[in-house]
């Protein structure tokens, strides 16, 4: 990667891991609090719920307040409105003014993301794209581990003390934004696939994403109830929760190289069927600590590869001209996913106690298992296109950050053998093709596998 290119990412990189590290905790720190206070799992739920509520107005909206304002101010906008949220919640205590304060806090942050996301889409050309996201995603996952661990040394600092310092790092991550030079990358207002359009392209990708959204957000929110709930101090609930992220970050790309060399609908429901016997084994074991470690890391993988190899499935069938569209508006089934996560999940634990949550997940996971190879005995998955990127978008600038060049010269190269105009009608589709590429014709050789090289000539 060039200087020049690193310079330009390093400052909208930089304030990522400042906010991230905050933000990181934050969720999990008003669970706490809130239990603590004697709030029910469905006041509890129904809280967590408007900061995903938020995120999902402002990937629909905050594009245009962007384009109006331009990067550096709206940066300074959004930072400054998410520390003002995050100071009232320490302030006073009401969980229905807490309501109100995170889907403020929800719209603000991801207007965060939209500007970070977007300056790293017009940094560089599309073939450098992998290496701005993988720094992105290295940014993103350690800030959230460092924050988990931040947790109990804040709390113990005092009440109010974890509100004041994520307030000061979401202003300080105003810094290195204002740093750069007064030129904003053009965007453009994105216009997803509709949900009726992605489902006649792509239903496993579309409860793909649902389904992630439903069990990460259930993660974040509730996973801190439940482990405060069987006896643990704020300070071990932040270490476990670091133990959930660390899994993500570290187990997505072996799961992503799997889905590169097989189907992916089957790395769906092995997924799928993996989380349905943690969820089993967090149920019917006697969880001594190192256990519940072991079990919360390996559940982390699971549940946070589920929608980057769903959208890496969709692709796989999407026409190239279609992708950026298709990766948009799986975000936004994403975002409705983890919406209604917390408002279904939390009576459900009101209701069968704190297991329930456990339930939650091995019901939602036996229900993907089971669509997902039933999608697979009717409709087997087309080869893959592309290497599998682990990604975690918070907009729909971040979605488009995904389609990097081997994704869409793979798409190009394989277009596919049904006609997809009644999918995406305004998207030009090749003619079918009878077989694979002619061997004098350029491909993108990405498996390490050579017998899997030598099917695709």
């Amino acid at each position: 990667m060039s200087r020049q290119l690193l310079a330009m990412a390093l400052a909208p990189l930089l304030g990522l891991f400042i906010l991230g590290i905050g933000n990181g905790f934050l969720a999990t720190l008003i669970t706490v609090r809130l239990d603590a206070a004697g709030e029910s799992a469905t006041v509890i739920g129904i809280v967590s719920s408007a900061y995903f509520i938020g995120l999902a107005l402002g990937a629909m909206f905050n594009d245009r307040l962007l384009l109006r304002i331009g990067h550096i101010r709206a940066y300074g906008s959004f930072a400054s409105l998410v520390a003002v949220t995050v100071l009232l919640q320490g302030l006073f205590f009401d969980p229905w003014a807490w309501f109100v304060l995170r889907l403020i806090g929800g719209w603000a942050t991801v207007g965060v993301y939209l500007v970070i996301e977007s300056w790293l889409l017009t940094a560089g050309e599309q073939k450098v794209r992998g290496r701005l996201l993988a720094l992105y995603m290295i940014s993103l996952y350690a800030a959230g581990v460092i924050g988990q661990l931040l947790l109990g040394v804040t709390n113990a600092m005092g009440v109010t003390a974890p509100f004041m310092v994520i307030g000061m790092l979401a202003s300080l991550s105003v810094l290195p934004m204002a740093m750069i030079p007064r030129v904003s990358p053009l965007i453009e207002h994105a216009e997803p696939l509709p949900p009726y359009r992605l489902i006649m392209l792509t239903p496993t990708g579309v409860l793909g994403s649902l389904g992630s959204g439903m069990v990460v957000a259930a993660a974040y929110s509730l996973l801190p109830l439940y482990l405060q709930r069987i006896g643990m101090s704020v300070n071990q609930v932040g270490q476990m929760m670091a133990l959930v992220i660390l899994g993500a970050m570290l187990l997505q790309y072996p799961i992503g190289r799997w889905s590169d060399r097989h189907d992916r609908q089957m790395v769906l429901i092995g997924i799928s069927g993996f989380c349905v016997l943690i969820s089993a084994a967090m149920l019917w074991l006697p969880l001594s600590t190192p256990l519940l470690a072991v079990l919360l890391f390996l559940l982390g993988g699971g549940v946070f590869a589920l929608y980057p190899v769903a959208v890496s499935h969709a692709a796989d069938r999407a026409p190239a001209g279609a992708l950026v569209r298709m990766s948009q508006g799986l975000l936004l089934i994403n975002s409705i996913g983890a919406t209604l996560s917390p408002l279904m999940i939390s009576p459900v634990m009101t209701a069968v106690g704190d297991a329930g949550l456990f339930w939650s997940f091995g019901g939602l996971s036996l229900i993907f298992l089971l669509f997902f190879s039933w999608r697979r005995s009717v409709r087997p998955a087309p080869m893959p296109v592309a290497p599998f990127t682990a990604t975690t978008p918070m907009s729909n600038a971040g979605a488009e950050l995904v389609i990097t060049e081997e994704l869409i010269q793979g798409a190009l190269e394989h277009e596919h053998l049904e006609d997809l105009s009644e999918a995406v009608p305004d998207v030009g589709v090749a003619e079918p093709v009878v077989g694979p590429p002619a061997e004098e014709d350029n491909h993108i050789a990405y498996y390490d596998d050579v017998e899997q090289v030598s099917v695709r000539k």
